[in-house]
């Protein structure tokens, strides 16, 4: 790579905020939460239990119990989401122990160390497992028994939230669900059609997802499970035969089969859902195309009906944004106190998180905040729940083209957050002319708050038998953006059509919440693809009518009926906001919650006098659960210009600080800010930062190309400023590039992930371990790209375990080790033989402990101001 030219590219364009990787996966949510502090202490044992037969084959769980200090105590039976473990539960797990309830957690037959195969939440296998488990609670003399019946409970999130409601349909021992994010009725989530009752629109690439999660790798040997790879593995994974085909088929037709239709039937608590008895608290992501909040208000609805109490919380996140979180433990925590102790009777209050179109001048995040209601109203509202909004437009033609490519990109699913900036455009990727039809409200003359599912008639006319659309109701601002609430659309499949005879139908749109401001409008729109699903293989056109308030021939108007609440503010104004809500209800409150407050409060304020400092972090402190320091009081400063290594061994601090500072994770104390302004999930600052933590992530189907160019398009940023050449230099795979990603090594992948950070060369670069996985030959080039960069005014930090590696690469070095700084500097202050000497009693415990710190004893010449750290760290290792 010419480092003349790199040097010129960057000089000569314009610094610009743009949204980088790391803004993108922190509006995703991903919020880590630290438990409570307590001084109990959570015993952990493992064990195999007995699990259905697979045949005559005997099946073991892998079960782990988490017991509380004092006992008998209610139980809590925690099941994971699918392609999963139970390593993934333990945190969740640690925290109810601490809260006095006895965990156990398990690995679903099929996955982890668990024996028997999927037959994906079977009442024969999967759910008779789990009253299986029930029984081995029961059994415990440290379960807690109320009149003679043992206090259990269920939760999970996901696969596993399906799972705890069909088990407490199944199992009248289950005193209390709580299941998040989850589904009532497969057939609706796998194959919706908003249009009609019958199967619709095959949800591919989602059900692809969830699907694949099973399925060996063959140039790995899969997950370790598996015996050998025969054909019948290397196609159906760890399967059950008839799930495995009934998969296979549907998923090549686009069309559910009746093996399919009978799978998704058994599996869905919808067909049970007259049994369940427990209280359930349903929590449903507000961010989800998976499982929607529709499923969950199917499911509220048919537990409701049997007198049950039920709890409905509409959540910020869901599977389009990092799937469950740690507050779903908080919400478990709380809903299961309240049941056990008698408190939960009648109307139970209805919470919900509002997202406004209004962005903060300070710090450019969008408001949000949770509302409380009195009760559910439901998907669709209440008779006075709702609004009509009259949208206009002429019948408009659209086109359906063979396959469906070019295609309308809505969102990308199964990654994660990225979907949640796709926002910004009407089709997000180029290449979709014709596709979509538009019809526009007036500007509303005062807020409105939409909450749940909007409804409007439309008149379709089809060239062929059949019809497959997707409708969304978006926002339009008054200077012309346009926002897709939650990226979600709702799939239409209409089916015996005559082609040319108009057919009018009562179509549902997506259910969210967003307050539509004054002066906004409301933009109906149909599309005639959507990149998530399957598509007609024939090209054919459509017309799209309104179908007038009283769905009558065509017309140029027509109502849509919008379900709209209203509730008490419970937080408002920032993501952290729910954490609070979440500690509140578990009456975490008092001065040292008042404290954690007033400290962020202090955090979120810009420093006029750093706006010119790219990174200074003060005092930072990152703790888990457990009591466990990653990062424990480190202070320093990044200025412009710098290339700054972060040294130390594995286990030092380095990434858990590098996550702190581009906003993946909160401190538990102490402050980051880019720039002067505070980082906080959602900030705009971070869009001035370019970043790879903790390796890669790239959709396997697409090539290393379009890869970077999808990324680029959802920034919203136009092409010219994402200088593709540069980044295609920088990855240097030549022909390789346009390949597909799965077929990359770990070294190609590791350089594509650069080059995407440095895609719109922003003004901080934060790399996590940049080198791993690169030759010799390519990390000497990529150290002259990184000095390159930094030459140019432009910050770059990045992190290592190979002094050698920071000493040719960096200005500057902060080395940490067991998450304490022990020096910072630059380089030929730090390591260098002219750097000032530090005084100590004992030089050789200094030198024992920097090789244990794989530094090397050449660190010795150190800096004197950092006397007082170094004399501590030596003092902790005696």
């Amino acid at each position: 790579m010419r480092l003349g030219d790199l040097r010129e590219r960057v000089r000569s364009r314009r610094s610009r905020i743009g949204l980088g990787v790391v803004l993108v996966l922190v509006l995703a949510g991903t919020i880590a939460i630290v438990s409570a502090a307590t001084s109990s202490t959570v015993r952990v044992s493992s064990q195999m239990i007995a699990g259905t037969p697979e045949g005559r084959q005997p099946v073991k769980l892998d079960t782990s119990l988490y017991l509380p200090d004092t006992t008998p105590a209610p139980a809590v039976l925690l099941s994971q989401g699918f392609g999963g473990d139970k390593s993934g539960l333990a945190t969740a797990a640690r925290s109810f122990a601490a809260h006095g309830y006895v965990a156990l957690t398990y690995s679903a037959r099929g996955f982890g160390q668990s024996g028997g195969l999927i037959h994906f939440a079977s009442p024969s296998y999967e759910v008779h497992d789990a009253t299986l488990l029930v029984s081995y609670l029961a059994g415990l003399n440290e379960v807690k028994r109320v009149d003679g019946k043992p206090q259990i409970a269920a939760t999970g999130s996901s696969y596993g939230g399906g799972l705890s409601l069909l088990l407490a349909a199944a199992d009248q021992r289950v005193s209390a669900v709580s299941a998040d994010i989850t589904w009532n009725n497969l057939s609706h989530a796998f194959f919706p059609n908003f249009g009609a009752s019958s199967p619709g629109v095959f949800k591919k690439l989602w059900v692809g997802q969830l699907f694949g999660n099973a399925f060996p790798d063959p140039q790995t040997g899969g997950d370790g499970n598996l015996s050998d790879l025969t054909p019948s593995a290397i196609s159906c994974g760890r399967f059950a035969p008839d799930v495995c085909a009934a998969y296979q088929a549907s998923a090549a037709s686009g069309t559910p089969n009746a093996a399919m239709r009978q799978l998704m039937t058994q599996a869905s608590p919808a067909t049970v859902i007259n049994k369940i008895h427990a209280p359930t608290q349903l929590s449903q992501g507000e961010q989800d195309s998976l499982f929607p909040l529709s499923e969950a208000d199917a499911n509220a609805r048919g537990i409701a009906a049997n007198g049950t109490p039920v709890s409905v919380v509409w959540r910020p996140g869901g599977h389009d944004a990092g799937g469950a979180d740690s507050s779903v433990t908080t919400q478990a925590i709380s809903w299961f106190d309240k049941v056990f102790g008698g408190q939960v009777k009648g109307t139970q209050p209805f919470r919900f998180a509002e997202q406004a179109g209004i962005i903060s001048a300070a710090t450019g995040e969008v408001s949000q905040q949770t509302l409380q209601a009195a009760g559910y109203p439901g998907i669709t509202g209440t008779p006075r729940g709702t609004k009509a909004v009259t949208v206009t437009g002429r019948p408009q033609q659209i086109s359906s083209p063979a396959g469906g490519a070019p295609t309308v990109i809505t969102s990308i699913p199964g990654l994660g957050g990225l979907s949640n900036r796709f926002d910004t455009a009407l089709t997000l990727l180029p290449g979709a002319p014709g596709q979509t039809a538009f019809f526009t409200s007036s500007k509303l003359t005062k807020d409105l708050l939409i909450a749940g599912g909007s409804t409007v008639a439309l008149i379709v006319t089809s060239t062929a038998k059949n019809a497959t659309l997707f409708a969304s109701l978006r926002d339009l601002t008054p200077d012309g953006s346009i926002t897709l609430p939650s990226q979600l659309v709702s799939p239409i499949k209409l089916t015996g059509m005559r082609p040319g005879v108009p057919r009018t139908v009562s179509v549902r749109l997506p259910s969210f919440v967003r307050n539509v401001l004054s002066g906004h409008r409301l933009v109906l729109e149909v599309s005639s693809t959507d990149f998530a699903y399957n598509l007609p293989q024939d090209a054919r056109t459509y017309t799209i009518a309104l179908a007038g308030r009283a769905a009558s021939p065509p017309s140029n108007e027509a109502s849509i009926t919008v379900p709209t609440t209203s509730g008490k503010a419970l937080s408002a104004g920032h993501p952290v906001a729910w954490l609070i809500v979440g500690i509140a209800v578990l009456g975490l409150i008092g001065g040292a919650v008042g404290f954690v407050i007033a400290r962020r409060r202090r955090v979120l304020k810009p420093v006029p006098d750093l706006f010119d400092v790219p990174v200074a972090i003060t005092s930072l402190v990152k703790e888990y659960a457990g009591g466990y320091r990653a990062v424990d009081d480190v202070t320093f400063r990044v200025e412009q210009g710098q290339v700054v290594g972060l040294l130390g061994p594995n286990g030092a601090g380095k990434t858990t600080a590098l996550r702190v500072l581009v906003g993946l994770i909160t401190p538990t104390g102490g402050s980051v800010h880019v720039f002067g302004q505070p980082v906080v999930p959602g900030a705009s600052v971070l869009a001035r930062i370019g970043a790879f933590i903790e390796g890669p992530g790239f959709l396997p189907h697409l090539s290393g190309r379009d890869n970077l160019r999808l990324y680029w398009a959802a920034t919203g940023r136009p092409d010219d400023e994402a200088d593709f050449t540069t980044a295609l230099e920088i990855a240097g795979l030549g022909a390789s590039i346009d390949r597909r990603v799965k077929t990359y090594s770990h070294g190609m992948k590791q350089r594509l992930g650069i080059a995407q950070a440095m895609l719109g060369l922003p003004e901080l670069l934060v790399l996590d371990e940049p080198t791993n996985g690169l030759d010799p030959p390519q990390i000497a080039e990529m150290r002259e790209v990184l000095q390159a960069y930094a030459e140019t005014g432009r910050t770059v930090v990045v992190s290592s375990h190979l002094l050698a590696e920071v000493e040719q690469t960096c200005t500057h070095v902060v080395v940490m080790h067991k998450g304490k700084l022990i020096a910072a500097g630059s380089v030929p202050e730090i390591a260098g033989a002219g750097g000032m000497q530090l005084s100590v009693d004992d030089p050789e415990k200094a030198t024992k402990v920097l090789e244990a710190a794989g530094i090397g004893s050449h660190l010795v010449p150190a800096r004197r101001a950092l006397e007082d750290v170094f004399l501590d760290l030596i003092g902790g290792e005696e």
